[in-house]
């Protein structure tokens, strides 16, 4: 089969398609033969020298993909069943998702429902199903329908489905980015309105900003995390995913000590299979309420990944970037 080979030797990086026959880690491993995978933030961190989140010396990439079970010991996931998978060490520390098939254990599976296909399992992606759990999340913490929730890194892949499942689900997204270029862009997907990077909060020189946002969905991380603290309304919450920008968070306790917010830790990796199925069931009921293929920044081949992981790196993206491992 075709796969994405990242190998490091005497610190060298070699990234190139190959021939290889998949290889199951386990009997129990699942069988899924391929029909996308996407481009991720993390794909591009563990096709780096010295990378500091790939586990192997030699692995296939890919952290997410959607197909069809080929084999299957799991009674819950027989043949046939069309599945996401996504998380766990998949792409990380087992062969992933950019290949033709790929084996996986079946905690990282998740049967898709009716009303998503296999192509919309993957342009909602890791970054799509992060996007609705941080949603799901504000509205376990209270958020209110109609509510002014900030979004940032907002053409990015968690930052635009964010953007288009808040519009869909009755919120008011606001979206951050660097890139005002796009502000129409955003606008079309549901965007109320569309800020700078530089405009979540005011009064740089206090230590609280006006209380502007009922919620917030953050995958950007460093400064922009704590001005969004800073800005929050009493009582509300940021989920907090990604670190694109920075891992370091310097703030106060001011926020959490006399607005009472909250900041909600998000994480898909090891995501429950209650918490994969819960989300995934919420995505099939709107599915039919986004325009999915709008929010595809473009579809590639294996043999193009290493520009795309470029793109990736530095923000230059509109969305998501589906992978089709078939043969050109």
């Amino acid at each position: 089969m075709r796969a994405f080979v990242v190998t490091e030797a005497d610190d060298t990086l070699t990234i190139e398609v190959q021939d290889i026959e998949a290889t199951p880690r386990d009997p129990s491993d699942l069988l899924i033969a391929v029909d996308y995978s996407g481009v991720n933030f993390k794909d591009a961190m563990v096709a780096a020298l010295k990378s500091r989140v790939r586990r192997l010396p030699s692995l296939v990439g890919g952290v997410d993909a959607a197909g069809t079970v080929v084999h299957s010991t799991d009674p819950t996931l027989p043949e046939g069943t069309r599945v996401v998978v996504h998380g766990g060490v998949v792409g990380v520390a087992r062969d992933g998702g950019f290949a033709q098939f790929t084996y996986s254990p079946a905690r990282y599976v998740t049967a898709l429902p009716e009303s998503v296909s296999t192509r919309v399992a993957m342009i909602v992606g890791t970054a799509g199903f992060t996007a609705l759990e941080s949603l799901m999340a504000l509205e376990d913490h209270g958020l209110e329908k109609g509510s002014e929730v900030l979004v940032t890194g907002a053409t990015g892949g968690v930052g635009s489905l964010a953007v288009a499942f808040l519009a869909a689900k009755g919120y008011l997204p606001v979206a951050s980015t660097g890139s005002a270029k796009e502000s129409q862009w955003l606008i079309d997907r549901g965007a109320r309105r569309v800020i700078g990077r530089d405009d979540v909060a005011d009064n740089p020189g206090r230590v609280l900003a006006t209380e502007t946002w009922a919620g917030a969905i953050d995958c950007v991380g460093g400064e922009t995390l704590a001005q969004i603290l800073r800005s929050l309304r009493y009582g509300a919450a940021v989920a907090a995913s990604g670190l694109v920008a920075s891992a370091e968070l310097v703030t106060t306790v001011y926020p959490f000590i006399t607005r009472s917010v909250a900041l909600l830790g998000i994480d898909s990796v090891e995501a429950t299979k209650v918490t994969r199925e819960r989300v995934w069931s919420a995505i099939g009921l709107i599915v039919s309420q986004i325009d999915f293929e709008s929010l595809v920044d473009r579809e590639i081949r294996l043999e193009e990944l290493p520009e795309a992981f470029d793109d990736v790196r530095n923000g230059t993206t509109r969305g998501r970037i589906l992978v089709n491992p078939a043969p050109g």
